[in-house]
């Protein structure tokens, strides 16, 4: 990496998570363990997720404490309220399932936004992630006559199910999606499967800011936090939004795209993947069960890039694993929380502060004085230069990290 991170004049921030009301969230998801392992991770700034679920936004209005300017703070540290919503709906002759992350200036807007969907008939208990039978277009106008403050992103945009872009049930573009309404989309997430350098590719977003969150269902420092967007340093939900609606907030934090679950073609119930090429040979049917390949996100973007895509305002973007990724495969375990591996990982925590920092900044010199292991110390360094292979994910599988070895193996 070029040059370290100035820790103190940035945020770093992961605007889409999830409560214990989402399905298939860990159950122990309060403000405590949310606080304690962003702070570890280095993190300074978290949606607080699922806002539309009425228990959930209780806890959030009698835990958190508003500085007037739209942060909310649980024990000093700072909260957006946030929260991601499914629509599910036909356009086109064509069902759709488009998956919205919104950023919501203040608990009062929050609570305007639930008179509207109650208003409409719209359950809000069931799941922190609620399903609405409206259009992707009409939604944002709907949003949009609450408050214009609302920062509707579409959340991880490629993945097949739920992705604007995804193979399955999304559109080849913003303007089928979201129609008259795409001017009030001002930023796309990446989603784990992808990462900016692939959607530069796109021309249509050439004018989008693209960020990066982790979609965590959990608060452990490997689901939370391993993707994030940096932004200046700000207290204000204004100024946050500005910095994505004008596009000059400072980078993200991405993963490995292949370390995505969706980023080959594949049948996960079949043990099958393949790259796009491989796919295209197949005439797109999987040659164990003889059904459709779920199609992933290198074989989409492939599919919509354009040759003369020219993207403003290119972001620096970090590929990183996380930390206790790193750990296991410099040990040889499959189990990124065996006991040895949070061995190792709460010493380099206790030497060295915080996950972002140890992967970012320390250097080597200092890993060796502190009597790191060295094979550890080679991998970091090498994750921090974006260059651990990684054999891809497919079909809701993730990839899995290979060491030099097993690398030679990757086709």
């Amino acid at each position: 990496m070029e040059d370290s991170i100035d820790f103190g004049e940035v945020l770093f921030a992961d605007m889409h998570i999830h409560s214990r009301f989402s399905r298939a969230c860990s159950s122990a998801i309060d403000f405590e363990n949310l606080v304690k392992w962003a702070k570890i991770k280095g993190l300074n700034l978290l949606g607080t997720g699922d806002f539309t679920h009425q228990i959930w936004f209780k806890e959030i209005k009698e835990k958190l404490i508003d500085n007037g300017k739209g942060f909310y703070f649980y024990q000093g540290f700072a909260f957006v309220i946030t929260g991601e919503i499914s629509l599910m709906y036909t356009q086109n002759k064509k069902g759709r399932k488009v998956h919205l992350n919104l950023l919501v200036p203040s608990i009062e807007i929050a609570e305007k936004i639930h008179a509207y969907l109650d208003k409409k008939g719209f359950r809000r208990d069931y799941d922190g992630r609620p399903i609405f039978g409206l259009s992707c277009e009409d939604f944002v106008s709907e949003m949009m006559k609450i408050s214009k403050d609302i920062e509707i992103i579409p959340a991880h945009i490629w993945t097949p199910w739920f992705g604007v872009f995804g193979s399955m049930s999304g559109f080849d573009s913003l303007n089928e999606a979201f129609g008259e309404q795409v001017e009030n989309i001002h930023a796309i997430e990446t989603g784990m499967s992808s990462d900016p350098e692939m959607n530069w590719k796109i021309k249509e977003l050439g004018d989008k800011a693209i960020v990066s969150f982790s979609d965590a269902h959990s608060f452990w420092p490997f689901r939370l936090g391993r993707e994030a967007t940096i932004f200046k340093k700000t207290d204000s939900f204004l100024e946050l939004i500005k910095q994505i609606r004008e596009n000059y907030f400072i980078g993200t934090i991405e993963t490995e795209p292949a370390y995505g679950k969706y980023h080959w073609d594949g049948h996960r119930m079949c043990n099958f993947s393949c790259s796009p090429k491989k796919t295209r040979e197949l005439n797109k049917i999987c040659p164990v069960c003889g059904k459709p390949l779920t199609i992933g996100v290198e074989n989409r973007v492939e599919m919509l890039e354009s040759k003369d895509s020219n993207h403003l305002n290119k972001k620096k973007f970090y590929t990183l694993l996380p930390l206790q990724e790193i750990i296991a495969l410099s040990i040889g375990s499959s189990n990124m929380q065996s006991k040895k591996v949070w061995e190792i990982y709460n010493l380099l925590i206790k030497n060295f502060g915080n996950e972002f920092n140890i992967l970012l900044n320390i250097s080597e010199g200092n890993f060796l004085k502190e009597k790191i292991d060295v094979k550890l110390v080679e991998l970091i360094l090498k994750n921090r230069e974006g260059k651990i292979k990684v054999k891809p994910g497919y079909d809701g599988v993730y990839g899995e990290a290979l060491l030099e070895e097993k690398q030679k193996k990757l086709v």
